[in-house]
């Protein structure tokens, strides 16, 4: 069984554009049916974890394709590296 706590800190790969999109630092869980929605990760300008808040990554469970030791593979080809723009 995978517990909410085990995602955090693990690296998040886009397998769809081959991003590092970063490292987990919360997830979102919906309390009545007792599931995770998403995991959140800090986006690019966020500085130690306080600001920028709404340029985090929040990525859906349903595009997580694999949870490894290390790793989360997501596949959202729509999710594109924030600093290239």
């Amino acid at each position: 069984m995978l517990r909410a706590g085990d995602l955090r800190q693990k690296e998040v790969i886009n397998i769809a554009t081959g991003m590092r999109v970063g490292f987990v630092s919360d997830v979102e869980i919906n309390f009545e049916d007792g599931y995770i929605e998403s995991i959140v990760v800090p986006g690019p300008s966020r500085f130690f974890f306080f600001f920028a808040k709404s340029d985090d990554y929040i990525i859906p469970w349903k595009d997580i394709i694999r949870v490894g030791d290390d790793i989360i593979l997501v596949d959202m080809p729509q999710l594109v590296n924030k600093t290239a723009r």
